[in-house]
């Protein structure tokens, strides 16, 4: 047997093969060859010599080329014989994605290639293969941006140190990666290369701290005798012993059981051979015997036997044998597990494996999508606010309905209030909605919930405000009329109002659906740590209801609400000074669209910027409708509440008209019923007061002269003549006052009345029998006296008595009782113009 032992020279190595060949006796094998560069170059030229060579110490993967190195055969596993072991690692904690990192040597490429081959077809992914010559830290930069957490190195140990110091900058240890790297480096390795890299001691042994290192098992750790008799603990017992303080070699097993392996294929070949063929002997081999080559080649292909590394046996001329898993822990490395290439088992001692984290690493980050949902205390509680406001709405249905016959509700249109409870009560139901979550509701389910809450939302909000604005319409059309005229409008109308706004709402939402219906949508959110610490990462995905043109249909339902707030700010601003309260709502309306599109333009933003925090989104929205719709249902219904329950006859008394006019408020008084109102325009209302002056001032300038008539009728009886048809004018002018101001005859003043029974001409005229009396006597008489007063009195009575206190001058008699007065009978509406004494 031929052994090579020499330095790793090529040269030499093939002076020292051939000077054997030509000058030695006939070898039957080589046994040798550490270097693999010396040993390819042998092992390439033996098929001519029919030699079969064995190696102990070659591990290089390019010997494993039987087409190349047919005769080729080693004890020691090659380099890729570590790769089905670093598979079953990998099976083993169900890591299916790694990385791998490779220093641009031949060696560790061909090992890179090999494992791609092995992880191919075995459902292992590698994501990203990256590979160095000198500075591996962009390379180990690219494996953390492709989030590789299984790397995979085949680096030398001074490429290692530069290694680890860059994924120490770059945090690619602790938990969440796991290294796996060849475990073949001397012992305390990083001590020899500490000093050529940039890295504290302590950073580079924190980056290393975990990591496995792979490589053959240099001795069995079974007990069981070998060939040799001896158990593989006695074995390297009595090595140590020989061996002195001389340098131990891993390859001394493999060695040891090589020489077996030529014993047993020496053996082998021999009894073939007596078996056989009992002429021929092993002692007959020559270079050019290609038969005996033969035999010795199957005979060690085929040799089997335990010994000191462990289960001996060749495939394919390639060691099956044991490949042992160590981990770096607490700066030293502890053998945790060992495969058996032979029964392809994977063992691993007693978990002795001990991982960063509270369990193995994750072989990619691993993203949970996580729904964020409503939280569900959250929920209840806006719940239980909503059925709150729905029974506070319910009350004031009942209450309405209750109190419909009632003057003060029956004059606030009970229909429109109905109408304006059922929108409010539409308005809270949709919470219930809004708060539905993937959670609670299946997918289909929820793209449902998306129309349909949308859908009471908005004729929830049309019907409220709609009878609210249509009520205050029926104000502003019947104290606007200025043409003095009755003006009916019945309820019908106004629910005709409010159906016609209804109709354009489901217009909008009928086009919505067909043309671009609401779908579900998912969106998802940037990935965050877990809160437990667990090591994956969540990403929030949130449902929404969305569409294709989304903005546009928003946009159009927002602009018809905002139109209908303004028309009903108009309308509200228009009838501020109606002071019916029975009829007028207008400054609850006008509080309540200032609440409710202060409330609404906050809520739509903040809405807007919370889209990714569902809780927070719901809460808002949730009490925007909350809050409108109780504020709009009080407003509206409170005050009544308290007014029917204080003074139910407050509403309806002192119905008044309160204009102003340059800083100036004059009262008129009026009679209202439920379907007619007149109302004078402003410019025929300054005319009326302007008259009103005018004739005030000429009442004055009368009285003055009835006064010095009526002194001049008690000393001169001869100018009574004179007197009655001077002033017969300007008593015809008061009259006409009366007839101007109230165009009823039957409410004539009785001053018009006693004239029209005592025609001007008796008072000119002369009575014959009278003539011849004594003047005095005349003047002084019962009758002259009766006449006078019948003239004087009604005048001071109509004149003076206003202006005291007394009854005002639509009264037709000093003497008629309080029950026919205007304030005691329903008389129809109209403007009077009160005559006083200034």
């Amino acid at each position: 047997c031929l052994s090579l032992f020499f330095q790793c020279d090529n040269a030499k190595g093939l002076k020292a093969f051939y000077d054997a060949i030509k000058y030695g006796p006939n070898h039957l094998m080589v046994f040798g060859g550490v270097c693999a560069t010396v040993t390819s170059i042998i092992a390439e030229s033996l098929k001519g010599w029919n030699l079969v060579q064995l190696s102990f110490a070659a591990t290089t993967p390019e010997l494993a080329d039987k087409k190349k190195y047919p005769y080729f055969f080693r004890t020691v596993p090659s380099d890729n014989a570590v790769n089905p072991a670093i598979l079953k690692l990998l099976k083993h904690y169900h890591w299916k994605r790694v990385g791998t990192l490779t220093q641009d040597v031949q060696r560790f490429s061909e090992v890179r290639n090999d494992l791609t081959g092995v992880l191919y077809g075995e459902d292992i992914e590698i994501s990203d293969t990256e590979s160095f010559s000198n500075d591996p830290c962009t390379s180990v930069k690219k494996l953390k941006g492709n989030d590789v957490r299984i790397i995979l190195g085949q680096f030398d140990e001074e490429m290692a140190v530069k290694v680890f110091c860059c994924a120490y900058d770059e945090e690619m240890y602790g938990s969440k990666y796991q290294w796996i790297i060849p475990g073949w480096y001397e012992n305390l390795w990083w001590e020899s290369w500490i000093n050529s890299s940039q890295c504290l001691s302590k950073n580079l042994l924190a980056a290393m701290e975990g990591y496995i290192g792979v490589d053959f098992e240099p001795l069995s750790s079974k007990t069981n005798k070998t060939i040799s008799g001896r158990t593989p603990q006695q074995y390297e017992k009595e090595y140590n012993a020989k061996r002195g303080d001389g340098q131990s070699s891993k390859f001394h097993g493999y060695a040891y059981d090589g020489i077996w392996v030529i014993a047993r294929t020496l053996q082998r070949a021999m009894n073939l051979l007596n078996s056989t063929n009992k002429h021929q002997k092993i002692e007959d081999f020559n270079y050019t015997n290609h038969k005996l080559g033969k035999i010795f080649l199957n005979a060690m292909n085929e040799t089997r036997f335990f010994g000191v590394t462990g289960e001996v046996v060749f495939r394919n001329g390639e060691r099956m044998g044991t490949i042992k898993f160590t981990q770096f822990q607490e700066q030293k490395e502890v053998k945790v597990g060992e495969y058996n290439a032979v029964d392809d088992k994977l063992v691993i001692i007693n978990n002795s494996i001990r991982f960063q984290g509270l369990e193995p690493p994750k072989d990619k980050t691993i993203i949970q999508e996580e729904l964020r949902k409503i939280s569900l205390p959250l929920y209840s509680i806006l719940s239980a606010l909503t059925i709150l406001g729905m029974i506070m709405a319910s009350a004031f249905l009942f209450f309405n309905i209750k109190n419909r016959n009632q003057k003060l509700i029956k004059m606030s249109s009970p229909y429109m209030n109905n109408l304006i409870i059922l929108g409010g009560m539409l308005s809270y139901a949709s919470i219930f909605l809004f708060g539905l979550d993937g959670s609670f509701v299946s997918e289909k389910t929820f793209e449902t919930l998306c129309t349909v809450r949308t859908w009471i939302l908005t004729v929830g909000y049309t019907t409220a405000f709609g009878a609210m604005f249509a009520k205050t319409w029926r104000v502003h059309a019947i104290f606007k009329n200025v043409k003095m005229k009755k003006k009916i409008i019945k309820d019908q109308k106004l629910l005709g109002i409010v159906g016609g706004m209804l109709l354009i709402d489901l217009c909008i939402l009928i086009c919505w659906q067909v043309v671009d219906p609401l779908r579900r949508t998912v969106e998802k959110y940037n990935m965050e740590p877990d809160p437990a610490g667990r090591d994956i990462s969540i990403r929030p995905i949130l449902e929404h209801c969305e569409n294709t043109h989304m903005t546009i249909w928003l946009g159009i339902v927002y602009a018809y609400k905002g139109l209908l707030m303004l028309f009903g700010c108009f309308l509200a601003w228009e009838t501020r000074n109606v002071s019916i309260p029975a009829l007028n709502d207008s400054k609850y309306i006008g509080m309540s669209v200032y609440n409710v599109g202060i409330m609404c333009i906050i809520g739509a933003a903040v809405s807007f910027l919370t889209r990714d925090q569902p809780n927070v989104q719901f809460c808002i929205v949730a009490l925007v409708i909350i809050f409108c719709s109780t504020i709009t249902l009080c407003l509206v219904f409170v005050p009544k509440l308290i007014t029917l329950r204080t003074n139910p006859d407050a509403a309806t008394q002192n119905r008044r008209f309160q204009f102003t006019q340059n800083q100036k408020k004059e009262d008129s008084k009026t009679s209202t019923s439920v379907t007619s109102v007149n109302q004078a325009s402003t410019s025929r209302l300054e005319g009326l007061q302007s008259e009103n002056h005018r004739l005030r001032m000429k009442i004055t300038e009368l009285d003055k002269d009835l006064e010095e008539v009526t002194m001049q009728l008690q000393d001169t009886p001869e100018k009574t003549t004179y007197i009655k048809q001077n002033h017969y004018q300007d008593l015809n002018d008061i009259l006409s006052i009366r007839n101007f101001t109230d165009s009823k005859d039957g409410e004539k003043a009785i001053l018009k009345n006693h004239l029209d029974q005592n025609p001007p001409a008796q008072w000119g005229s002369s009575d014959p029998s009278r003539t011849s009396k004594d003047p005095i006597e005349d003047i002084n008489s019962p009758e002259h006296i009766q006449r006078r007063l019948s003239l004087q009195l009604p005048i001071l009575h109509h004149a003076y008595l206003p202006s005291i206190g007394g009854v005002d001058a639509s009264c037709a008699s000093p003497c008629v009782s309080p029950s026919a007065s205007p304030r005691h009978r329903h008389v129809p509406p109209s403007f009077r113009v009160m005559v006083s004494g200034l």
